[in-house]
């Protein structure tokens, strides 16, 4: 059974922000979508622990708190440590993607500058988590 996600974006790049509004739009998927524009503001709303997202798209390259040092805070937590959290990024640096992958991120995608390779991507990740058994806390 196919779920609607409610996906929580860090993002602070706000022509990201828009690109996936418009990448799930021209999908037609029905998941909603929540935006943070750094660590902190995700945080803040992540303490509302009766309504957390399914999932996590990160970006890494963020003022305030990175997204490395967001994903260590998320998983010290032990309700949050379950909400998977995908990186999406433009870093291939692959110091990065250990250190994700070591903190316990679920997947690194990484941003593809075509459009079209964009939306393949997107649609590939949000087909999985949708069918992906969650943890429900």
């Amino acid at each position: 059974m196919i779920k609607k996600l409610k996906i929580l974006l860090i993002e602070d790049d706000m022509i990201e922000v828009m690109k996936l509004n418009r990448t799930i739009s021209t999908l037609k998927l029905d998941h909603t979508i929540i935006e943070a524009n750094n660590g902190e503001d995700a945080l803040q709303l992540l303490e509302q622990k009766d309504n957390l997202p399914d999932i996590i798209l990160l970006d890494l390259n963020m003022p305030k708190i990175n997204g490395i040092e967001f994903l260590k805070i998320l998983k010290k937590d032990d309700v949050l440590r379950y909400i998977p959290t995908i990186i999406l990024t433009t870093s291939n640096n692959q110091k990065d993607l250990l250190e994700c992958y070591k903190t316990g991120v679920a997947g690194y995608v990484i941003k593809p500058l075509k459009y079209e390779d964009y939306v393949s991507k997107i649609e590939r990740v949000l087909a999985y988590w949708s069918v992906n058994e969650l943890i429900v806390v």
